[in-house]
């Protein structure tokens, strides 16, 4: 069975009564709650020991999940050294709204990862872009979401190998949503909605768009390439 790993911060859930009355446990609760039915799921949060990512829980990783808002430099940049190679030998990652500013995924985009954003709880509206692909698989022409935080360009990542979510927003503004990367052997998925003073990890389409990322970033099964000075195949004339 495909084994998952959801990372949370867990901060806003002890700081905020309002987070804490949505989320009562924990956003990475709410996230486990819907993928459980599909996969085996395990939780790890930022004060956990070695933030709940061992050599053995990120060994056992098929795919993690990365939820961080607050706290991103507390993380250990051990643990994202860490992180990121499981990613370049093959792990899954999917990296949830603030995530965007997190060490691991800013190490791994090599850019800011910066946006304009406002928290004014105004409509979303997550137009789907690529209808033909995996993770989009049971979603209609959008998903509209009643109150969430704006997340506005430019977004500075480097362009996504795949657009598959394009939000608008009732201030005006648009966002690219949904975006894929291939790092190394590893397949990254980046989904911004998920503000933790909104219930959207509820929204039955959010939860079907995570459950298709995770069928998504799947590691593939596949012999280890070959890398360093090779020997020729044939014979070289000189």
């Amino acid at each position: 069975m495909v084994k998952v790993t959801v990372w949370n911060e867990n901060r806003h859930e002890q700081k905020n009564p309002l987070v804490r009355d949505i989320y009562p446990e924990g956003i990475h609760g709410a996230i486990v709650h819907f993928l459980k039915e599909d996969f085996e799921v395990i939780t790890a949060t930022l004060d956990d020991d070695e933030h709940g990512l061992t050599d053995d829980v990120l060994n056992e990783t098929d795919v993690l999940l990365w939820w961080g808002h607050m706290a991103h430099e507390e993380v250990d940049d051990a643990v994202v050294a860490k992180v990121k190679q499981r990613v370049l030998s093959g792990m899954g990652l999917i990296v949830l709204h603030s995530g965007h500013f997190s060490k691991i995924f800013k190490s791994l985009m090599g850019t800011t990862c910066d946006l304009k954003w406002r928290e004014a709880g105004e409509k979303e509206r997550l137009w789907v872009i690529d209808p033909s692909h995996q993770i989009a698989e049971g979603i209609g022409n959008y998903i509209e979401l009643e109150k969430e935080e704006m997340y506005g360009e430019h977004f500075d990542i480097p362009p996504p190998e795949e657009v598959l979510f394009l939000s608008w927003f009732e201030g005006g503004e648009v966002f690219r949503s949904g975006c894929t990367y291939r790092r190394g052997k590893g397949k990254v998925f980046y989904f911004r909605p998920g503000h933790e003073t909104y219930p959207t990890y509820y929204h039955k389409d959010i939860q079907q768009v995570i459950k298709n990322a995770v069928q998504w970033a799947i590691p593939t099964k596949r012999v280890k390439p070959v890398y360093g000075n090779a020997k020729p195949l044939e014979g070289i004339k000189n």
